[in-house]
This record gives structure tokens, sequence and C-alpha cells, in this order.
């Protein structure tokens, strides 16, 4: 059994300003903590890219307790190919809907779902109904190419629990109060092109190392789990250091396993970073104009 806890998605967003305003003013998400990086992630963090880059935490209440989102800007990416990767994020909300449409902001109707796309393509598909949960957000939804070696994979090296499964679909998650991650089967190959995300959990430290070691194992029948990088401490300045491991599914789907003790040191909120996160924006704009 794996002691672990669902974080968040991470989104490579190709526009700050509108990305933002999205977040806050549609979702209705508060900015957690806004960091910003001189060169690239050591662990890929922001992508394949060895450049200036921030990342925005944005939720609806601190990470300790809530599934949030992690947005990455890369300075001067302004594009990202889409894949088919990625499904969507579901949200419980009565006010979401209201919000989008008094701002003039497209909703869409999906399979008796609303549907509102973040800058970038992101889909969020909002239930039209308060989260019975402290937690409004419910689920990420991800592709398979094949729903059996997902299953086997999540579950039997990964340790994660299923709560439903259907004919094309499965829930899976550490705890039945934590966001769920659901894997959808579209019969072909999963591309993840360049907007590919990263799904995020928390284990004790000393759990990290048994992650490695299953993974390490599996390969000895020659399943191909990757190991993207490998246990490696990541700093961010001025705050606490955390230990990763980055792993691929068979579908090429990129997983973050952070060590928890470092990490709630970490993403302690820090809402006065909201201040400078709005300045890059209106430097950037104010140039752009």
């Amino acid at each position: 059994m794996v002691a672990g806890r669902a974080l968040h998605f991470v989104f490579k967003i190709p526009d700050r300003g509108s990305t933002m305003k999205f977040y806050r003013e549609i979702l209705g998400m508060k900015v957690l903590r806004h960091e910003e990086f001189s060169d690239g992630c050591e662990a890929a963090c922001n992508g394949p890219y060895a450049n200036r880059w921030s990342k925005t935490m944005v939720g609806y209440g601190p990470e300790d307790s809530h599934f949030v989102i992690e947005l990455t800007y890369n300075y001067g990416k302004k594009e990202y190919k889409a894949g088919n990767d990625f499904k969507s994020i579901t949200i419980y909300s009565k006010e979401v809907i209201d919000r989008a449409r008094a701002n003039g902001w497209p909703v869409q109707e999906e399979n008796g779902k609303f549907v509102v796309e973040a800058p970038g393509g992101y889909k969020y598909h909002i239930v039209n109904e308060s989260s019975t949960n402290s937690d409004p957000v419910e689920k990420v939804t991800l592709c398979s190419s094949n729903l059996e070696h997902t299953i086997a994979y999540w579950k039997d090296i990964l340790k994660l629990k299923i709560f439903d499964r259907k004919d094309k679909s499965v829930l899976m998650g550490y705890g039945k109060d934590q966001a769920k991650i659901e894997f959808q089967d579209i019969g072909t190959e999963v591309n993840h092109a360049e907007a590919y995300g990263r799904i995020a959990f928390s284990v004790p430290f000393s759990e990290q190392t048994a992650i490695q070691k299953a993974v390490k194992e599996s390969n000895i029948h020659n399943q191909g789990n990757k190991i993207l990088t490998d246990l490696i401490t990541l700093d961010t300045p001025g705050k606490a250091s955390v230990r990763v491991i980055i792993l691929a599914d068979p579908d090429g789907h990129e997983i973050c396993f952070v060590d928890d003790e470092g990490f709630r040191q970490l993403s302690v909120p820090d809402y006065p970073s909201e201040a400078i996160l709005n300045r890059y924006i209106e430097k950037e704009e104010a140039t752009q104009g």
C-alpha cells in the first residue's frame, strides 16, 4: 500500500494574462503561490525548455487539503501543439457557469455537462451543483490506448485503488476523499505533442524508493516502464527543497512523486507573491501593446 496524496496537474500555458483571467474570474480559483525561475528545471517541470520560466499554483484552497493546478509559463513560447492525451478536469460548482456567462466566456454542453475552455484549449467539465466534498475538483481525465495496460500499471505498480470501472473507462485514486484520475480508452495511440501535462502525487520520503524499485522490477519482465528523471532533489529559491522521481505510464503520461514532508513546507500558501505575477503580466502586456 502506498500512502499517496493527489496534489496537482501541470499545464503549460501560452498566455499568462488571459489564462489568469480564466482561473481567477471564471473558475474562481485563488493564486496560492507564484515562483519565477531563471533557467530550466532539472526534472523538466516546465517541459524540455532550458529558458526562463514561471510557476503559478491556483486552487480553491491550500495545497495541503485541495487538488490544485500548476500553470507553467515559458518566456517567449507562445504556442503549444495539442495532442489527444488530455480530456478534461471535472469541477463541481454552481457559480462557474454564471461567472462565465457574465464575463462573455464561451460555455458549451457535452453529454449533459457544461464545458468551459481555458486558453490553450484545456477543457473543464463543470457539474452545476455544489460540491459535497471540501474540494470542488473531482477528477482529471486522461486518455488510454489500452485500458488493461493502464490499469495494470497504475493499480499493480503505483498501487492506486479502483473506485469505478466501466467498459471503456476506469476511475482511480489513493483515497476516497481525494481528487481522482480517470482514464478513457480511445482505442488508438496517445499523442502528447507539445502541450502534454503532468500529474503529481506526494508520498512519504521513505516510500519514494519503493516506487522506484517497483518500476525497475517491472522492467525485468520487459514492460518498458520509464523513469524519466530518477530520484533528484529540486531547489526553489528561498523555499524548501523537495525530492522527486518522474515516471511515464505505458501511454507516456508523466507522473511526479514528490516527498510529502518537503512538499508540505514548499507548498505553504504565499499569497503576497500574486503581486509579483500581476507585475510581470502588466509588464509583458505593456511591451506587447
